[in-house]
């Protein structure tokens, strides 16, 4: 059976994220971010989001476990900041419903989605410059880097929150990640 465990980054929604990939029939556990990356038993992780940058624990050492990542809102902040990115306050600031341009049709997560899809996402920070080897594949009028993807490295992430339900393609972009687990 294939395991995708979800980063505990301290946010709110995380038990949201253990709960889609459940009812993909995954087995998915939460591990604190603090869990040393050789004690990961699993064939895909989630850096969930969360409120503190600072808080990121051992995030940028999952980055090298060699199994695909999913970042989330904070979780693609961190993927983006340990491999050479930026990250900045955003001009919109807290939660919106908000309509993403998809410009990659054939990018393995997002892809499906193409061209736009409906999202539920926090701008309070944001991507600002892209990390080396990563393409753009998502923006929205809000945010220059809604989503991105490495994936040659099968590193993926949205600013976006998937697992909530005023996301209207959530579960797709969750069983496209699977897709990449398995």
């Amino acid at each position: 059976m294939t395991r995708i465990d979800v980063v505990d980054n301290h946010g709110q929604f995380t038990h949201l994220e253990q709960r889609a990939l459940r009812d993909l029939g995954i087995d998915c556990e939460i591990v604190d971010n603090d869990t040393p990356p050789e004690d990961v038993e699993a064939d895909g992780l989630v850096l969930s989001g969360g409120p503190d940058m600072d808080d990121r624990g051992r995030c940028g050492d999952y980055l090298d476990l060699d199994i695909p990542i999913l970042g989330i809102c904070l979780g693609m902040q961190a993927m983006a900041l340990e491999l050479g990115g930026e990250v900045g306050s955003g001009d919109y600031g807290g939660y919106a419903d908000v309509t993403v341009e998809l410009l990659e049709e054939d990018d393995p997560l997002t892809g499906s989605l193409y061209p736009e899809t409906r999202v539920w996402a926090s701008h309070a920070d944001e991507v600002t410059a892209l990390p080396e080897g990563f393409v753009l594949t998502g923006k929205s009028d809000v945010c220059d880097v809604e989503s991105m993807s490495d994936a040659e490295r099968d590193l993926y992430g949205v600013q976006w929150h998937p697992e909530v339900a005023h996301t209207a393609e959530g579960e797709e972009l969750f069983e496209n990640f699977v897709a990449l687990c398995e």
